[in-house]
């Protein structure tokens, strides 16, 4: 499978680089050439320094032949616009998009866009763990 990653944060370099030791082609993108450093050592995958919503960017990292595309750097509006190109003007597609803010998630959800909330995920395992404890429920 060929994955196109918009962002080279912790969860960018890690999910690269598993895909990577997998057997999956990777190209990250990401505006910082110093987050590439995230990166496992033994990565083989490409890198493209550049913003991810710059169409001629998307390109460069083979977007029109992509099977995935995967928005996670810090910012929502950047993950989303970079999402909705990736799937409404190449036609990628498997596109999931990170989302911090649980009301643009569901939005956006709705828009058909695959999102994930590490917000809603980390709310819903903390209040499971509380209420666990015989002593915490009513």
């Amino acid at each position: 499978m060929k994955v196109v990653i918009l962002g080279c944060g912790r969860v960018g370099a890690t999910l690269a680089s598993r895909l990577d030791q997998t057997g999956h082609t990777v190209i990250i993108i990401d505006s910082n050439s110093n987050s590439f450093q995230r990166l496992d050592p033994s990565f083989q995958g490409e890198r493209i320094q550049g913003n991810g919503i710059d169409e001629d960017i998307l390109r460069r990292a083979g977007i029109e032949t992509t099977d995935a595309f995967i928005a996670v750097t810090n910012g929502d509006n950047r993950n989303i616009m970079a999402s909705q190109i990736a799937k409404q003007i190449f036609n990628v597609k498997k596109v999931v998009c990170r989302i911090y803010d649980p009301i643009r998630e569901s939005t956006y959800n709705k828009l058909g866009i695959e999102t994930i909330c590490p917000t809603t995920i980390g709310a819903d395992l903390l209040f499971k763990a509380l209420m666990s404890h015989e002593d915490m429920q009513r």
